[in-house]
C-alpha cells in the first residue's frame, strides 16, 4: 500500500501526526465514567458545539435521513469530543451525527473522549469535513485555504498529511478565484467541476459569468463549454497585434450588452461583441459542434 492509501487511512490521525502523544485509557468504572481514551454515552446537553466548525450549511433533507436511520439503528459511528475542566464537553467532530441524534429523539449519544488543544480542535475540524463525501468542491477548496492561511502549510504538505494529490489539491484552490456567482453555482450543484474548471482558464470574469448563465441556461455540458473556451483562446490567438491592442470588450456599454444578450437569446449560444477605436468591431458566435453550427447557419440565412 503507499504512503497517500496509508495516509487517507489513519484520517484525522495523518494530519495531527501525534504518535505517542495521545493519552492512553484510564477507565475505571467506579470513579470516572467519562475518562479520557475510552467511548462511552454521554449526554447530548452536556456537548457544547465546537467553536472552530468551517462547515455552516446541513441539508434538513439529508439530517432527516440520518435521524430516521439513527431511530431504526442508533449512532454506528461514535462523535469525538474532547473533556473540559468543568465537567461538560466540546465536540471535535460529528456535528451532523448531534443533530440527527437530538432530531431523532435521543438524550445521549455514543462519543470518544480525548484530549485536544484548541489547534488540534481546529485541524481536526476541518479534515473531517474536507474528507467527508458530501462536501462540495468549494467547501473543500475552503477547508484546504484554511489550513494553508492557520498553519502555513504548503500544498505539498497537505498532499502528503491528507493523502489527496497534490493536482487535485491545487485544482480546488483555483476554484476560489472564480466570480463569487459561480462559486454559489458549484455550491448548488447548478455546475459541476468540470464546468468550473473550463472556466477558469478565462481571463475576463464577464466572459466566465456569460458562459455560466449560458451552462444552466441551454444545459450546455462540459464538452461543450470546453469547445466554447477553446475557441474563445483560438480566436484571440489569431487576432493581429495590432489589433489586439486596439480592440476592447463591451465591458459597461449597456446598448452592446443588451444587443449582445439579446443576440445570445436568438442564437442560442454565446454572442461576443467588441469595439474597436474608430467604430469598428467584430460580433463573434460560439457553437460547441458541427450540429450546431449548422443550427446558427440556418437561423442567419433566414435573416438575409
Amino acid at each position: 500500500m503507499n504512503a497517500k492509501k496509508r495516509a487517507l487511512g489513519k484520517g484525522l490521525s495523518a494530519l495531527l501526526d501525534n504518535t505517542g502523544t495521545e493519552v492512553q485509557p484510564r477507565y475505571d468504572i467506579e470513579k470516572d465514567l467519562h475518562a479520557v481514551g475510552t467511548v462511552a454515552n454521554v449526554s447530548l446537553k452536556l456537548v457544547d458545539s465546537n467553536p472552530f466548525q468551517p462547515r455552516t450549511d446541513f441539508d434538513e433533507e439529508s439530517l432527516q435521513e440520518l435521524a430516521a436511520s439513527i431511530k431504526e439503528q442508533g449512532v454506528i459511528q461514535p462523535i469525538t469530543i474532547r473533556k473540559l475542566d468543568d465537567g461538560k464537553f466540546q465536540l471535535i467532530s460529528g456535528e451532523r451525527r448531534c443533530r440527527a441524534a437530538l432530531l431523532a429523539g435521543l438524550t445521549d449519544i455514543p462519543a470518544y473522549i480525548r484530549t485536544a488543544n484548541d489547534q488540534e480542535m481546529r485541524e481536526m475540524a476541518i479534515v473531517e469535513n474536507i474528507q467527508r463525501e458530501n462536501l462540495n468542491p468549494i467547501e473543500i477548496a475552503l477547508g484546504y485555504q484554511q489550513l494553508i492561511e492557520d498553519y502555513k502549510f504548503t500544498q505539498e504538505v497537505l498532499s502528503e498529511r491528507l493523502g489527496k494529490s497534490r493536482p487535485s489539491i491545487s485544482n480546488h484552490l483555483r476554484l476560489l478565484k472564480l466570480p463569487g456567482e459561480v462559486q454559489i453555482g458549484l455550491r448548488q450543484e447548478l455546475i459541476s467541476m468540470g464546468h468550473a474548471r473550463a472556466l477558469i482558464t478565462l481571463d475576463d470574469v464577464q466572459t466566465q459569468l456569460d458562459i455560466f448563465h449560458d451552462i444552466i441556461a441551454q444545459g450546455l455540458s462540459v464538452r461543450d463549454v470546453e469547445e466554447i473556451v477553446k475557441n474563445l483562446s483560438d480566436a484571440k490567438e489569431n487576432e493581429p497585434d495590432s489589433v489586439n491592442k486596439k480592440a476592447t470588450k463591451v465591458g459597461n456599454n449597456k446598448r452592446y450588452h443588451d444587443l449582445q444578450k439579446s443576440l445570445s437569446d436568438f442564437y442560442g449560444s454565446k454572442v461576443q461583441i467588441k469595439s474597436r477605436l474608430g467604430g469598428k468591431g467584430s460580433i463573434v458566435i460560439n457553437f460547441s459542434s458541427e450540429e450546431d453550427l449548422e443550427r446558427i447557419l440556418k437561423l442567419v440565412q433566414k435573416q438575409e
